[in-house]
Formats: C-alpha cells, structure tokens, sequence
C-alpha cells in the first residue's frame, strides 16, 4: 500500500503537479554526490550545509554584553511599536465604550446569579433568625 503513494506514480493525486516531479528530478540529476531519501531529508540536509557556508553575524560570533542586550531589547521594542496600526480616538472610544457594556452586562450576570445562589442555600439549609 506505501509503494502506491510514491512521488510521480500516483498519476490521479492532483496534490502533485508535472512541475513538482520536475523540480525533484533536477534535484536528484545536480546533486549527484548528495544522499537521495524519498522522505525529503536529502533537502533539509543541503539547507543545513548551506546554512552552515553563511558569515556569522556579530550576534553569532561575539558574546554581547548584560548592557549590550538590554539595548538591543529596547530597540527591537521600539522597532515593533512601530508596526503598531494605532486605532484613532473615534475607534478608542467605540472599543471602550463596548468593553465597558461588556463588562457591566457581565458582572449584572454574576451578580444575580450570585443573589439567586445565595437565597438558595439560605432556604435549603435555613435561616436561624
């Protein structure tokens, strides 16, 4: 049953396309001297050898600094706040406004469950005055 679902020999599975089985042939014909393994690690291995050809970065190579990273922390904070879509006064109240529907139609909820439940156990157990 595993040998039906091989690449290439399953003509009706329409997840695989003539380019995708080109692609791997390619792949297979120029890396001669590289290991082939039906389960894609062949890939992930020369990703790791090419990874592994790349210049180290500063971060990389030279142990930073206690003051160093806490710089570089602040930076990198101030870099994604900068990303922030701040949402303009007219959306600050609309979102306020609802939170604050919520939570008071929320806490009306609680607190009549919490009187109902409390009367409750009042009338089982009794009341001695």
């Amino acid at each position: 049953m595993a040998d039906n679902k091989r690449r290439g020999e399953d003509a009706g599975d329409e997840r695989l396309n003539d380019e995708v089985v080109d692609d791997v042939a390619d792949d297979d014909a120029t890396g001669a001297d590289e290991p082939v393994s039906r389960g894609g690690t062949a890939t992930r291995s020369r990703a790791r050898a090419e990874s592994a050809d790349k210049p180290k970065t500063r971060t990389e190579t030279d142990r930073v600094g206690l003051f160093g990273r806490i710089a570089r922390f602040f930076r990198e904070v101030v870099a994604e706040l900068r990303k922030v879509i701040w949402p303009t006064r007219k959306e600050l109240l609309t979102y306020t406004a609802v939170v604050i529907t919520f939570v008071a139609v929320m806490l009306t909820i609680v607190a009549v469950l919490d009187y109902g439940f409390a009367k409750g156990v009042l009338w089982v157990f009794g009341n001695p005055s």
